[in-house]
């Protein structure tokens, strides 16, 4: 999808505003936007292969799927319970034996606009915020070692928090002169 139809309606404008300030990219390529379907690539790497970015998309079908490879792509729908089937398990000539027989199915999204505020949403939660302690590499940081990295920056003092106070200074004064012109 390119950046004009994304700016024909509002809510696909949110859209468009919300995947360039996370910066995803759409890369649907012409077949796949024939058929209905809208890729993005994710500026996180995949856990799988490190080497990759992680990519999701929506189906025409109603379907959102991750497409990290192609062993292991998988549905993003929310799931729901199925209505309970019953199975006869004896055979004909005894008395029947009911079994209670349930699945759980993907709900899905009809609106291609509804399936992309969902995708995003998704993303937002699943990949940006719950995996923000990666680095760009793809390397885990702990928590603990995250912090007391932290920590030590914070108290760790090599003599130039003067000259970057006294750069600080002067680039106040500058801003101030710009913003008086």
């Amino acid at each position: 999808m390119n950046r004009k139809q994304y700016d024909s309606d509002p809510r696909y404008a949110k859209v468009l505003e919300q995947m360039d300030l996370l910066q995803i990219m759409d890369i649907t390529t012409t077949r796949q936007h024939k058929n209905g379907t809208i890729v993005w690539k994710l500026p996180i790497k995949n856990n799988n292969s490190g080497k990759t970015l992680i990519e999701v998309a929506s189906f025409s079908t109603g379907y959102v799927r991750n497409q990290n490879s192609g062993y292991s792509n998988y549905q993003l729908n929310k799931r729901c319970e199925s209505e309970p089937e019953y199975y006869n398990i004896n055979p004909p000539h005894q008395e029947p034996l009911y079994r209670k027989f349930t699945t759980r199915t993907c709900k899905l999204i009809p609106i291609e606009i509804d399936r992309l505020e969902y995708l995003i949403s998704y993303c937002l939660k699943n990949y940006f915020i719950k995996r923000a302690n990666e680095v760009v590499e793809g390397k885990f940081v702990p928590q603990w070692y995250h912090d007391d990295k932290l920590e030590n920056a914070n108290n760790f003092d090599c003599g130039h928090s003067d000259r970057i106070r006294n750069l600080e200074n002067k680039l106040d004064t500058i801003k101030r002169i710009a913003d008086y012109e």
